[in-house]
Formats: structure tokens, sequence, C-alpha cells
């Protein structure tokens, strides 16, 4: 009988950026081939620009989109170079771990 390995369910994680006061603010990433337009952010209250997306276990890349402009995660201290002269933030999504029934 052969058996084949299911991956994990992408967990959903939260990206959040303080307000800056911005027409649009947009995620782009390794997760999603760096569309500056796909993911948009919500404004919440005026605290701060937020969106929650699934992800599936591994590294990610991504940056913040405003009014166009792109910038690293003020939040995230890991970072690595892009080859564009700046800096990308780095996101690790653990794998999640299943829970064995107790017999």
């Amino acid at each position: 009988m052969k058996t084949t390995s299911k991956a994990p369910a992408p967990q959903r994680i939260r990206f959040r950026l303080p307000f800056l006061p911005a027409q649009r603010v947009n995620l782009a990433g390794s997760f999603n081939n760096w569309d500056p337009d796909q993911l948009a952010l919500l404004d919440v209250g005026g605290k701060h620009w937020e969106i929650e997306i699934p992800l599936p276990a591994g590294t990610h890349e991504y940056r913040f989109v405003v009014d166009g402009r792109w910038m690293t995660d003020p939040a995230n201290p890991q970072t690595v170079p892009n080859g564009f002269g700046h800096f990308n933030s780095v996101i690790t999504v653990p794998a999640s771990r299943s829970r064995k029934a107790k017999s």
C-alpha cells in the first residue's frame, strides 16, 4: 500500500503596519509573485493597516507598498538584501504540528 504525505494546511498570518497617512497600502512578496496590487491592507481605525492571509510553512520575503512606494516592514528586524539596493522583510512560518489522538 502506497502512502502519500499531505502538505500541512497554510496558517493564517497577520501583517500589520503602523498607521501612515496613505490612500492605499498593499502587501507584496514571494508568496504572491511580488504583485503590488493583489493584497490590500485595511485601515483599522486610523491606528494601523492590516491584512491576514494564509501562508504555507517556510520562509517568505515581503515588502509593503504604500501609495506605490515599496518599504520594508519597520516592525520586523529580519531582513535580507533584495538586489535592488534595499531590503526585503522575512517571515518564517513554522510547520504546524499534527495532534495525535491518545489511546
